[in-house]
């Protein structure tokens, strides 16, 4: 077939080898500008022409976008093979075959991929063969090529295909063909290029063929007389072995060859052996292992298959750490580590005491709920400190891909192993601690849904069996204790709920978090500022002020961020103090000549003024107010509630216990009612059933007949929620709307030391409502001491720390009428009563 070379020609840029004619070679696309030329000019257009482009060579030590430093001559090349990939990025080679030599006239462009002008310098085969006649060295060059070829194995493909057409191979081609398969340096093969003249090719590509000739018959008589000393000086043993059949390899390249490549297969061979695989994981080892034997190293798939077998060795398929089942030593451990948290403990302990029975018992699944900054995360470490395990942890939020879970499948590049097994190749036992920590921010994007797939993992029945996509063989994850955390409950996926054990974890009490502090936050503070209790101490009195007047929380951080800044007003006068001492204690030159010339004073009083306080320095009240300015939150609730239309209500947040005043104003209208704080669409109809129930009951709340007459037909109501940008909902605002509007159209004022929670019914009937314990926290924080409840909720006190109910007094109610008698001084006498209330009940639980 006979091919035109354009006189414009795209150029390949190589910096590693030389394309002759005749030839073949593979090229990798590194270069920028030869990813433009293959993506735009060659997979673009789908003609013969677009495949023929302009392979030139590099001047070695030159960069890779300096044009000015290419080859003066290349050799035109069509494209025969494109392979690579688009993703993760894109990675090409090419495979091209030489075509004929040019020569560049000019350089038509460089961006975005370099163009030249050229000018043919021999035929392209197929337009006919140049005389011969003159060139007397032709005839010698093919009977030594002839000979090169008896040498070599025929089973060799390239070998066996230049025998088969040796005999029709132009004359013309040889010295092409055998210089480049021959071994020579870069600059020899050059030389060849640069030889446009056809005897003068013949020259520089003859003393190639004889040193490759002679170094195999050398190798051959050395083989057989054992004696390798018989090479010539200038040719060494690797320069012999380009080409050469095994039966003519020397023992040492066989050794190097053995070291690099099979030492390595052995070893990893041995590791699978030593990794106590199951039997179905084995097959699958052994059955890649048989392919990567036949791969060669070059293939990308190599690296792939290797990196598997490396991971499937590493994989604890039987290693597992001893647990420790002293469950006095666990009791102890957990309670100096953490203070609280007693269900938590509890059920740890339980699983010690079970897994001690019985030795086979698969690891449990908790869930710990509860608000930022009570422990959850380093309550998962603890215990597997207690339990002498490996911990990992897995930091689920803001997941929005399934293979993060469960791997991607090898048949893409890049593909890796998803986080569990991952974790456990890190943690290298099969029963460590897992910390799934934030699983209630899980997302569900384009890829899958994450949280489906922990379905199998978070199962008992299924988790034995589990299977990542890149391993594609099950993994036994029964043994893992698994410890998710979160939040909220509420985003959780139902099914992805129901197989886990929750533990709710209520926030602290001030007691609880004095405690904490005094045990655990004020040492680590001093430790990581660099002070000791010689230099600071924190008074318990001054610890209480911080936590009732700086922070308002559930947990702990904002305290032990206060603690910070305490610290560090404290390390400033530290620092100042040794700076004083060291200038004290090291005077200059000058201030020791005025020591010697002016005589000893005794310190004036401003001095006195500015040394140091003596250590250590003590925080008490006062210095609380000094260094953290004036209180942020103060007890405003009977000035709040000095006024009629006001309540306070105790709501449930992923933050904890908040306490809430709503806020009722009236005017003239049309009956209209106005809600404002970003209400959800629950807390928008239990303000409707109250405004019904107060119209309905008019008459009995004791209202006059105008005000009556107003409330139905001519008054508009607005009730607020302050903090308005923050989100509400729920159903437990129901009597304290209902409180509200009663006070603002009786005028009379709600009681300033009550609180109170409970979903109203059309009927006046209050029901039970979630969140008991955070609600009777955060009314405690606050300084309020009574709360009305609804009566199903009474036992729900149970899990309310003792020293907090014996300073609480609780009102429990069935209906509205109930609350309205609690929730105001001497009550509604008038109103009709369906349900006997329980009187006010001290709490003495």
């Amino acid at each position: 077939m006979k091919m035109a070379i354009p006189r414009n020609l795209p150029l390949l840029i190589i910096a590693d080898g030389v394309l002759l004619p005749g030839s073949s070679m593979r090229v990798p696309v590194n270069n920028p500008k030869n990813m433009v030329m293959v993506k735009t000019h060659i997979l673009r257009y789908n003609t013969l022409s677009s495949t023929v482009i302009g392979v030139i060579p590099r001047r070695a030590g030159s960069e890779k976008d300096d044009l000015s430093e290419i080859h003066d001559i290349g050799t035109a090349a069509v494209v025969v093979q494109v392979t690579g990939t688009n993703w993760p990025k894109p990675a090409y080679t090419l495979l091209v075959t030489g075509l004929c030599r040019f020569k560049v006239d000019k350089l038509l462009q460089e961006d975005p991929y370099a163009m030249a002008r050229i000018t043919q310098l021999d035929k392209v085969p197929g337009d006919g063969e140049e005389d011969m006649s003159s060139v007397n060295v032709a005839e010698t060059f093919r009977l030594h090529a002839n000979q090169l070829l008896e040498m070599l194995d025929v089973s060799v493909p390239i070998v066996g295909k230049l025998k088969k057409v040796m005999e029709k191979l132009p004359l013309t081609r040889l010295p092409d063909i055998f210089a480049s398969i021959v071994k020579a340096s870069y600059d020899e093969k050059l030389q060849v290029l640069d030889a446009v003249d056809i005897e003068e090719r013949f020259q520089k590509a003859l003393p190639l063929l004889l040193r490759q000739l002679e170094g195999l018959r050398l190798l051959k008589e050395a083989k057989k007389g054992g004696d390798r000393s018989v090479l010539p000086p200038g040719l060494k043993e690797k320069d012999t072995i380009i080409l050469k059949p095994p039966r003519f390899r020397s023992r040492d390249a066989e050794r190097r060859d053995r070291d690099s490549d099979g030492d390595e297969i052995s070893e990893l061979e041995g590791k699978i052996k030593a990794a106590g695989m199951p039997e179905h994981a084995a097959k699958a080892c052994e059955k890649e292992l048989k392919r990567l034997k036949k791969m060669p190293a070059a293939m990308p798939e190599y690296a792939m298959t290797r990196n598997y077998l490396e991971l499937m060795a590493d994989l604890p398929w039987s290693k597992e750490s001893d647990d420790t089942l002293d469950i006095t030593k666990a009791r102890v451990d957990l309670d100096a580590d953490h203070y609280g948290l007693d269900k938590l403990k509890k059920r740890v302990i339980e699983y010690l005491a079970v897994r001690q029975i019985k030795n086979s018992l698969k690891g449990p699944i908790l869930c710990f709920i509860g608000p930022p900054g009570v422990g959850k995360t380093s309550v998962g470490r603890s215990i597997a400190q207690t339990l002498g395990r490996k911990f990992y942890r897995i930091s689920l939020g803001g997941c929005y891909d399934q293979s993060d879970i469960r791997g991607h499948r090898r048949t893409y590049i890049g593909s890796m192993p998803g986080r569990i097994i991952n974790g456990l190749r890190t943690a290298g036992v099969n029963n460590p601690v897992f910390l799934l920590d934030e699983i209630d921010k899980l997302g569900k994007g384009l890829h899958g849904d994450p949280a489906a797939a922990l379905l199998e993992v978070l199962d008992p029945e299924q988790n034995f069996t589990f299977t990542d996509h890149y391993l594609n063989v099950p993994f036994d994850l029964s043994q893992v204790l698994f410890i998710a955390t979160a939040n909220s409950a509420a985003t959780i996926p139902t099914p992805l709920l129901d197989r886990m054990e929750i533990i709710h974890v209520p926030g602290y009490t001030q007691e609880e978090k004095a405690e904490i502090a005094l045990r655990h936050l004020v040492s680590k503070q001093l430790k990581e500022h660099g002070l000791t209790e010689e230099q600071l101490q924190f008074t318990e009195d001054g610890i209480k002020l911080i936590i009732a007047r700086y922070t308002r929380e559930s947990g702990v951080r904002a305290l032990e961020r206060k603690l910070g800044s305490v610290c560090r007003a404290v390390a400033v006068k530290v620092a100042e103090h040794q700076s004083r001492q060291k200038s004290i204690a090291s005077p200059s030159v000058e201030e020791e000549e005025k020591k010697e010339v002016a005589p000893r004073q005794r310190p004036t009083e401003d001095a006195l003024i500015e040394m140091p306080p003596e250590m250590p320095i003590v925080i008490d009240k006062l210095a609380i107010r000094d260094i953290l300015g004036p209180a942020i939150y103060e007890r405003e609730k009977s000035e709040r509630l000095s006024q009629p239309g006001v309540a306070i209500g105790l709501a449930w947040t992923t933050m904890g216990g908040e306490i809430m005043f709503v806020e009722a104003a009236k005017m003239g209208g049309d009956r209209e009612l106005t809600l404002t704080g970003q209400l959800g669409d629950v807390m928008k109809e239990s303000a409707q059933l109250a405004l019904t129930w107060v119209r309905s009951h008019a008459a009995e709340c004791g209202l006059d007949q105008k005000t009556q007459e107003d409330l139905l037909r001519k008054t508009d109501v607005h009730i607020h929620f302050p903090a308005g940008a923050v989100g509400k909902d729920g159903p437990s605002a129901g009597v304290t709307i209902t409180c509200v509007l009663v006070s603002l159209f009786s005028d009379r004022c709600v009681r300033c030391d009550t609180a109170m929670t409970g979903e109203i019914t059309l009927r006046g009937m209050v029901s039970a409502v979630g969140g008991i314990k955070e609600k009777v926290l955060a009314a405690h924080r606050a300084g309020i001491y009574r709360i009305i409840l609804p009566k199903r909720n009474e036992t729900d006190l149970e899990e309310v720390p003792k020293n907090v109910l014996s300073q609480m007094t609780f009102v429990f109610a069935r209906t509205l009428e109930d609350v309205l008698d609690a929730a105001f001084e001497g009550g509604f006498p008038h109103l009709k009563r369906t349900v006997v209330s329980e009187d006010v009940i001290p709490s003495k639980l």
